[in-house]
């Protein structure tokens, strides 16, 4: 179906600040206000086992499979107009790109196979220079790569999802997986920095407390609420419980027990409901949007696994004192069709544009949103 806007909260209004996209992802604002977006996509495979071939089927029904562009697209609003007119190929011949940051003159990109480091010139509108490989990760499985810099700019965090639904090919192929990687970007060495996390995507700073957060999808084949995918602050050394439990010491039944690690629960800091494929993060202060206090927008990417279907919107979550109080509201809502079963869009990663608006990339619609007030 066509790209639909979604329905609006109260005092905003969207449009479209960029369409024709190829699966647009992630995105990053540069100093100079461009606006790059990663467009890659989980790619075509065989599957490994029933509940594998239900997953692949309804991927590819939801358009969240195909042939990826494996690039990213320069966006630049010259005019102000709050409708991107310019647009270059930035750099291409990636694998699966998604986090993007930019420190200095050094440009990285999380591939899925790893984080590479590029040369950057400010203002340019492409790179052409090789790129140097600073980690290796594991493709395959949950293939998104995000990052976020420390704040003093000599760290990169890294997600890194799990192969797996629940380790179920073993968890020895898991090594390095299901975790928020710290990578030292003066000495070149990489750790964990926690564990336990099945996907985490979406990275975001708590400016109050200078504490790390994250939103996590969740284990499948538990039905359709269980257990919430999840919104939590990430502590150094923290185990969050996947595979052998969820939400605090929940013992997954399925999966050869370890108590040494149960033992050691953490359990996350808001639900966010089951299989809505939470993804997205950003930290929005207060006033970005009228009549939203500070907290978190999240892009709810959608559930394949429920039998009726949830997410598929963009979000908002309150923050007081540095954590999340009361219920989400709805930012842009109503990429669902009526029927509930088709999508019009399924929201990704969002970010403050470089107007000081609220974007978001819609995977399905092929559209960078701009979100304002009205």
């Amino acid at each position: 179906p066509d790209a639909q806007a979604g329905t609006c909260a109260s005092g905003v209004k969207v449009n479209a600040f960029a369409t024709d996209l190829a699966h647009p992802r992630w995105m990053l604002v540069l100093p100079n206000g461009d606006v790059l977006v990663a467009e890659a996509t989980f790619g075509p495979r065989a599957p490994r086992s029933i509940f594998d071939y239900a997953m692949v089927t309804t991927m590819k029904r939801a358009a969240a499979m195909g042939v990826s562009a494996n690039r990213i697209t320069l966006l630049r609003d010259a005019d102000g107009d709050g409708v991107a007119e310019i647009r270059e190929v930035f750099l291409e011949g990636l694998n699966q790109p998604f986090g993007m940051a930019l420190l200095g003159d050094t440009f990285y990109v999380g591939n899925t196979d790893g984080v590479v480091a590029f040369p950057y010139t400010p203002g340019a509108t492409r790179i052409t220079a090789p790129g140097r490989k600073l980690v290796d990760f594991k493709p395959g499985g949950h293939w998104t790569r995000s990052l976020l810099p420390s704040r003093d700019g000599t760290k990169l965090f890294v997600g890194v999802g799990s192969l797996s639904n629940i380790g179920e090919e073993g968890m020895d192929v898991e090594a390095g997986r299901a975790a928020v990687h710290e990578l030292d970007l003066v000495t070149g060495k990489s750790r964990i920095f926690a564990a336990g996390l099945r996907n985490p995507v979406g990275l975001a700073w708590e400016p109050q407390t200078g504490a790390l957060w994250t939103v996590v999808n969740e284990r499948d084949g538990l039905g359709d609420e269980t257990p919430p995918d999840y919104l939590t602050s990430v502590r150094e050394g923290g185990f969050y419980g996947w595979p052998y439990y969820y939400w605090g010491q929940t013992v997954d039944d399925r999966v050869p027990q370890d108590a040494a690690m149960v033992a050691k629960a953490i359990t996350p800091d808001y639900a966010l409901g089951g299989h809505t494929a939470s993804l997205g993060l950003c930290w929005l202060p207060a006033g970005t949007l009228p009549g939203f206090p500070d907290g978190m927008a999240i892009g709810q990417h959608g559930s394949w696994n429920r039998s009726k279907l949830s997410g598929y919107k963009l979000i908002f979550v309150p923050f007081e004192n540095g954590r999340p109080v009361g219920a989400p509201r709805d930012i842009l809502s109503g990429f669902l069709g009526p029927d509930e079963k088709v999508s019009y869009g399924r929201p990704v990663g969002v970010t403050i544009g470089p107007d000081g608006s609220v974007l978001m990339a819609d995977d399905v619609g092929n559209v960078i949103w701009r979100i304002t007030g009205a």
